[in-house]
């Protein structure tokens, strides 16, 4: 192997390492500085949280759409949501029945599939995301963070809030260096996955699907398993939709709003195989309200065979 290709490996890792560690700072940190600010947990879980494990998906997309890998920026939400629902679910569900809150089922399940309708007629109307579009997407993130808010609060867990791991000025160092982490690793994996690719002829929309895909559903992945380690099985299902809507809504919305987003209708199967997933997980849901063993074999054999799929045809 050419020796530029294993340092720009090398930086992929490296890359990775900060996005994940970075994430996990900041997660840390905004949960911490909600619980002094006596912040609900509820409204913790499906914002912060939610929008700590979906940073490495913004980071990289957005620094994408700066530097006009484009192509990236799309390919990287794709793949991060078919491998939260496909992988992360279906993982998940190997290791134990994930039951559903009805609140989810409802709501939250319903309005994933909704908006990732919308994201697939952005992309099949023109074959674009536009500035507009991007607006649109950020709008509706905002409509919906604060209807969670409003609905939390009328809740019966609203009063219930964590205690702070940590004090106000260490949460502001966790989410500074956080943030400054995801913000780092974002700009070593888009560059040396685009110099790797360029190097082994594969194209920027398939290291998006793979490589990068994967490496930013890490933390989603491993806060997850921890959460299903601690019998919280239903936080699963949370982190998941909720990082799912965060991906299309804050991570496209704000790639597109800096920067009109061009795509090649070769990513017709896979807008379509995300949307088809997404549908899947909502009736797999809605059938017993919960997700076993059955349906996780079924999701990760569905990511196998997507991602042989997307090799493949490369």
């Amino acid at each position: 192997m050419d020796a530029s290709i294993i340092i720009q490996v090398v930086l992929l890792i490296i890359g990775f390492v900060f996005l994940i560690k970075g994430s996990d700072f900041f997660v840390d940190g905004a949960s911490s500085i909600a619980s002094l600010l006596k912040i609900p947990t509820i409204i913790v879980g499906l914002t912060i949280v939610a929008f700590g494990t979906s940073a490495p998906e913004a980071a990289v997309s957005i620094t994408s759409s700066l530097t006009g890998n484009n192509a990236m920026a799309v390919s990287n939400v794709i793949g991060s949501n078919l491998f939260n629902i496909l992988m992360v679910i279906g993982v998940s569900a190997l290791l134990g029945d994930l039951l559903m809150e009805k609140s989810v089922l409802n709501k939250d399940l319903p309005f994933l599939v909704a908006i990732t309708i919308l994201f697939a007629a952005f992309i099949l109307i023109g074959w674009n995301i536009t500035n507009i579009e991007g607006i649109i997407l950020l709008i509706i993130l905002i409509a919906y963070v604060l209807y969670l808010i409003r609905s939390s609060k009328k809740s019966a867990n609203a009063n219930k809030v964590e205690k702070a791991k940590l004090s106000l000025p260490k949460s502001i160092i966790f989410i500074v260096v956080g943030l400054a982490g995801i913000i780092l690793g974002g700009d070593l994996v888009v560059n040396s996955a685009s110099d790797i690719a360029m190097a082994l002829g594969m194209s920027e929309t398939l290291v998006g699907l793979t490589i990068v895909a994967i490496g930013t559903s890490l933390p989603e992945l491993v806060t997850s398993l921890t959460a299903l380690k601690k019998g919280e099985n239903q936080l699963v299902i949370g982190n998941v939709i909720g990082s799912n809507i965060f991906n299309i809504l804050f991570v496209l919305g704000a790639s597109s709003a800096i920067s009109a987003i061009p795509l090649d209708s070769s990513l017709l199967i896979d807008v379509v195989f995300m949307l088809a997933v997404t549908i899947l997980c909502f009736i797999f849901g809605k059938t017993q309200e919960k997700y076993d063993k059955k349906e996780g074999i079924i999701l990760v054999a569905l990511f196998i065979v997507y991602m042989a799929f997307a090799i493949l045809r490369n």
